[in-house]
This record gives C-alpha cells, structure tokens and sequence, in this order.
C-alpha cells in the first residue's frame, strides 16, 4: 500500500465520516438528544482537523485525529449498550442522552419504517401537560436497532480511519527524517575548500 493510496484513502475515509455524522446529527437534533447532538459536534470538528491535517501534511492534525478516533469508538460502544439495554443501562433513562432536560427520545421511535403513531386520550395523570401521551405500533424495525446500526457504522469508519491515520502518520514521519535539508552529499563525501600554497614574503625597500 503505497503513501499516496494511504493518503488519498484516509480522506475518502474523513469524507464518508462528516457525511455519516452530519446525517445522524440532524435526527439526534430532531430528538432532541443533547449528549449525542454535542459528541457528534466535536466529532465534526475533529475530522475537519484530520482532513485538514492529511492534505496539508500536518502529523499533528492526524495525530490529534487519531487519538480523538478512540474516543468516539468507546462513545459508541457505550450508545450501543445504551440502546440494546446491556448490564444496568436502560434506554428509557432521560438522564444520559438528553441531561434530564426533556423526555424527548430518539426521532425514530415515532418515525421509524413502518411505524403508527396513535394519540391516548385521556392522557394519565403523571403525564406532564406539555408533552403528548402516544402508543407506537407497527414498526418494520424498532428504533433502538436503528440507534445501534447509527453507531456500528461509526465504530466501522472510526476504526478505518484510525488505521490509515496512523500509516499515514508513519509515512510522513519517515519522509521528514530522510529528506536531506542540507542538500545532500555525493559519495565522495564532503571535501573542504583546499588550501592555496602561502606566499612567500619579501622584504620590500623604499630608497629614499
């Protein structure tokens, strides 16, 4: 794997990333879901930096990138337990995705494929008086599996893109340590200026 399909792989990479993200940000939001809504916003930022970073040659860039890559990894194991309710985790829990401030849940609770959306009347009294009180039924698939393949899909690219940035990384540092910033040497080696044979001094008279 050459230098320049690493490079030009790890960007397609970066690409794929904001794309994949900026979709999953826009029904986080629709959700109402803050925790995820601000991940996936430094999750923006930092690819930015890393495709930044790979087109202008930048290790540091990638390097940053890479470590922030490990991160958003265990961010989305955790969303992936979260949702398939793994230990003591619950996904009705408002507290975690959405800090307690509203019982909005994920958008595709409502929205998912195939999903009816029926309003219950009169709503229970523990209802609050601003929110809705609905029954979902019907759906080809349940929301949390969609959270989960959001996430897979992330964990994939993630994992990709922390590979190729650590070759690409690698391969810029070795280029940088070989490149002769001196101009470089023959094999003969370097030869210093070579001495001019001395003058031989005279005296020097002045008639009067």
């Amino acid at each position: 794997m050459g230098y320049c399909s690493g490079r030009c792989t790890l960007i397609f990479i970066c690409g794929m990333q904001l794309a994949c993200v900026l979709e999953r940000q826009i029904f986080d939001f629709l959700g109402y879901q803050w925790a995820p809504i601000l991940a996936n916003f430094v999750h923006i930022i930092i690819v930015i930096l890393g495709l930044f970073g790979t087109i202008q040659y930048r290790p540091r860039y990638i390097t940053g990138y890479a470590v922030w890559l490990v991160l958003w990894v265990t961010w989305n194991v955790f969303v992936i337990c979260f949702y398939l309710e793994a230990g003591d985790l619950s996904k009705e829990t408002d507290l975690i995705l959405t800090f307690n401030i509203s019982m909005h849940r994920s958008w595709w609770m409502e929205n998912g494929p195939g999903c009816t959306v029926t309003s219950v009347t009169p709503a229970p009294d523990w209802a609050p008086e601003d929110h809705r009180y609905i029954t979902v039924s019907g759906c080809l698939l349940e929301y949390q599996y969609i959270e989960v393949a959001h996430s897979a899909l992330q964990l994939l690219l993630a994992l990709a893109g922390f590979i190729y940035a650590c070759y690409v990384v690698k391969c810029i540092t070795e280029e940088e340590d070989s490149f002769d910033f001196i101009g470089g040497f023959d094999s003969y080696g370097y030869q210093g200026p070579q001495k001019t044979s001395h003058l031989q001094l005279q005296p020097m008279y002045m008639s009067k």
